[in-house]
């Protein structure tokens, strides 16, 4: 019986099940297609990234000596879609079982569940072994309830899996150090030379060109920084161990405008692809840490953990629990358009500048210039919420969709009401200046509302909280706003709304 496993660009962990002996019966099918690199403009370093990193997968199962066929995005017998490419190799290879992994975005997974019925040979799905979470266990974990709330979540997973954790309760007394983790860095402590990838990647670059696929970002190296293989993954996790971590909670909300990556880990794009597994992730940090206990303080742990078995096992489940309606939400009725200048950085506001110069460059920024600067300026300037999901889709190495669109929709553009996040993520100019040095020298005073000079975000805050009174007043985390917006000038709001709707209506003048 001759079995073929399909392999999608984001399930390349060698650890699966799958692997751990070889069989001569059993080819593994692995396709880069316009398919995927179409249905939105991809950075391209996310398409080099992902092709690379299928390519390396392929060499390591070449290695071990499993069977597999490797379509490349030029090959002429490539249909570059994936229910044709299947099929052709059913039909020539006469294969008579087809297998594949739970994918991890909707969108394949109904492509799958379709081409499977078209089949008359027997089909398996298998899950990809890569969560600490099944796709519908938030589902049965907020069964009844009204809100969704992630920090309830994140308190059961540390100690269902004993996670920081000492007889039944928090290591430390606390189960949250978020407040420990919003320092503003100042130039100190020093932040280590980064590790990077010299990883060749010619043939990738020469082929996504002869392609012709459209991308977006910046790309002048000859190699890829980032990991392509399960080695490099655990030489970075290593790195960010001895090197990072010690003081990442103390400044993983912190933006500069030297520094793109801080302290923070550079894993995520390997983790989504599944180089490296959020176990083999947790568990290693957990075992550094018991070794320097002397030396690294419990809340830089807690608060990396946090995002793993908390904020992505969480966004991952409410993905999965409120798909497909979740992507055609608009809460708050947005409906303009997305600022030319996300696509070029060309802005006078310092923070968009910064964040954006550094997501064209890097394929790459952390959670908070996502979520205060970039995102922020989207949902203030009342953007359509599809246009923010195919920009952040698109310009990260590290986005897909079941990660992207929950933090997105949800949580950035509140476009869902309130299920993810339970107030908009927004601020003025004094929240970017708290955590960074961004506004020092910027075109744009922080402290100023309406002059020709005011920093933009200032006036857009308020004239978003006036213009989404009926869908945000009674939120009980906005309550102490909306008493200062009732008790202000009718006159000076009347100004900042003013100023508010010239920014919006002339965006790329800012």
């Amino acid at each position: 019986m001759k079995t073929l496993r399909l392999l999608l660009g984001d399930q390349l962990n060698i650890k699966h099940p799958w692997f751990k002996s070889v069989d001569d019966d059993i080819v593994y099918a692995i396709f880069e297609m316009r398919q995927e690199t179409d249905y939105v403009t991809h950075h391209i370093q996310k398409v080099i990234g992902f092709f690379a990193a299928m390519r390396e997968f392929a060499s390591t199962l070449e290695s071990a000596g499993h069977q597999f066929i490797y379509y490349k995005i030029t090959d002429k017998n490539n249909t570059q879609k994936l229910p044709e490419n299947l099929q052709k190799i059913i039909r020539e290879k006469d294969i008579s079982c087809f297998e594949y992994q739970l994918p991890d975005e909707y969108r394949l997974d109904r492509q799958l569940q379709k081409f499977a019925k078209t089949l008359s040979i027997e089909c398996n799905v298998v899950d990809t072994s890569h969560f600490y979470t099944k796709r519908e266990d938030l589902q049965t974990f907020y069964k009844g309830k009204k809100q969704f709330v992630m920090e309830n979540f994140y308190r059961d997973m540390r100690k269902k899996h004993d996670i920081l954790m000492a007889y039944g309760n928090p290591e430390g007394g606390k189960w949250n150090y978020d407040k420990s983790n919003r320092k503003k860095w100042k130039n100190e402590p020093e932040i280590p030379t980064y590790k990077y990838f010299k990883n060749e990647v010619s043939a990738v670059v020469s082929d996504i060109e002869k392609s012709g696929i459209k991308t977006m970002g910046n790309w002048n190296l000859k190699t890829f920084n980032y990991p392509i293989n399960r080695k490099q993954a655990l030489e970075q996790l290593k790195y960010f161990c001895e090197q990072l971590l010690i003081h990442f909670g103390d400044y993983q909300d912190a933006l500069h405008t030297d520094e793109v990556y801080l302290f923070h880990s550079r894993l995520s794009f390997a983790m989504n692809i599944k180089l490296i597994s959020a176990r083999n992730v947790v568990d290693t940090i957990l075992n550094y840490y018991r070794k320097h206990e002397d030396s690294i303080d419990i809340s830089q742990v807690e608060g990396f953990i946090r995002q793993v078995i908390g904020w992505r096992e969480y966004m991952r489940g409410m993905y999965w629990a409120l798909m497909p309606d979740f992507k055609e939400q608009n809460y708050l009725n947005n409906r303009n358009s997305l600022a030319d200048f996300f696509w070029t950085g060309n802005t006078k506001m310092a923070c968009l500048k910064h964040s954006i110069s550094n997501s064209l460059d890097n394929a790459y920024a952390h959670h908070i210039q996502r979520l205060m600067i970039t995102g922020n300026y989207a949902l203030l300037t009342q953007t359509h919420p599809d246009a923010v999901d195919a920009w952040y889709l698109g310009i990260y190495a590290d986005a897909v969709e079941w990660v992207q669109l929950p933090n997105t929709r949800g949580m950035s553009q509140f476009a869902d009401g309130g299920n993810i996040a339970t107030k908009p993520y927004v601020s003025s100019g004094s929240y970017i200046q708290k955590m960074s040095n961004y506004c020092d020298g910027c075109h744009y005073n922080y402290k100023k509302k309406t002059e020709a000079d005011a920093c933009p975000f200032n006036s857009l805050y308020w004239n978003f909280l006036d213009d989404k009174r009926e869908q945000l007043e009674s939120n009980f985390r906005m309550k102490m706003m909306y008493s200062i917006l009732n008790k202000m000038d009718a006159d000076k709001l009347s100004a900042l709304k003013e100023r508010a709707t010239h920014i919006i209506q002339n965006q790329d003048a800012y």
